[in-house]
């Protein structure tokens, strides 16, 4: 069997490897491979494995021989899915894998946004608390998270992982979802009613034709004065300029980003610019725990698919 990784480098480093796949034959691994490059490297492959790469009917042209794609996430939009259905190629998607690390992410981006310790850390490296008058100087204000409302849009695995730290910080949760889940200790409600009452709202919904640009002024205009935004989902679903207003107007408190719509991000992200806004670069997925237990999934999902029994099918 021949093996392709398309862009290794978005999942794999001096660390996590790729070695676990060499059970299955040879395997050619690229760091990122241009749109226009990947045709080429796919074209005698019998498997590709792909995090971000687009396979679609220009790319996949040549791969005559290609049986399997298997991807570094759960999200397989990238994929030309009604292609492969049509060709007979068999597509497995590597979910849950991440629930922790996002679940853990998002709490490290309001922890950060309530209680400053970047900023704080920074008072203490600059060799302010030196000269400081008082032991305990209120340079940046601190807010206590028991007692806040925080609203969950999309009360999926991660979601509610997200739910049981809120609830362990003695949070009141709010949820939303398109089906009813049930969760214990989460009320579901209205998309509009969570946005009304929460201190905090989270996303942790997949980006679809319903959730796309869903987080838009309307929205943020319906949120409290001074609450938090977090996104760790996907950029699409929020308007980035009208976030960056909602900011800057100084009706939302602040906002806390893992994902933009463009990825890296642009020269000119409007969000650059935006007051109270922290950001990090699309890694809420990518501890190393995480991404070897990703392996590990891709791997298995190779492994039952050539023994006749695949798992985690997309189609």
């Amino acid at each position: 069997m021949k093996l392709v990784l398309t862009d290794a480098q978005t999942v794999l480093d001096d660390i996590v490897n790729a070695d676990c796949l060499k059970e299955f034959g040879e395997v050619k691994q690229f760091g990122l491979l241009k749109y226009t490059e990947v045709a080429e490297a796919i074209a005698d492959a019998d498997i590709v494995v792909c995090n971000k790469t687009l396979l679609d009917k220009t790319t996949l042209a040549l791969a005559k021989n290609l049986k399997y794609i298997g991807l570094f996430a759960t999200g397989y939009n990238n994929i030309d899915i009604e292609l492969c259905a049509k060709r007979g190629i068999t597509v497995c998607n590597a979910g849950s894998y991440s629930t922790s690390a996002v679940a853990q992410h998002t709490f490290a981006l309001i922890l950060e946004h309530t209680n400053n310790t970047a900023r704080y850390n920074k008072f203490v490296q600059d060799g302010l608390w030196k000269r400081s008058k008082t032991f305990s100087p209120f340079v940046y204000p601190l807010t206590e998270l028991a007692g806040k409302t925080l609203g969950i849009v999309g009360l999926g695995n991660i979601g509610k992982a997200v739910a049981g730290i809120a609830a362990a910080f003695g949070m009141k949760v709010l949820a939303y979802s398109r089906t009813p889940k049930n969760a214990p200790g989460v009320e579901e409600v209205g998309f509009d009613e969570l946005l009304e009452r929460s201190d905090i709202v989270s996303v942790h919904c997949p980006l679809n034709a319903d959730s796309q640009g869903i987080f838009n002024s309307e929205a943020f205009l319906k949120m409290k004065k001074g609450a938090l935004f977090v996104n760790t989902a996907r950029g699409g679903v929020m308007v980035e300029r009208d976030l960056f207003d909602a900011l800057s107007s100084g009706h939302l408190g602040g906002a806390c980003i893992d994902t933009l719509a463009v990825e890296p991000m642009e020269e000119d992200c409007i969000l650059m610019t935006a007051p109270n806004c922290i950001i990090t670069p699309h890694i809420a997925w990518a501890p190393v725990e995480t991404r070897r237990r990703l392996m590990g999934i891709v791997a298995d999902n190779i492994r039952n698919f050539l023994s006749g029994k695949p798992t985690n099918v997309v189609c």
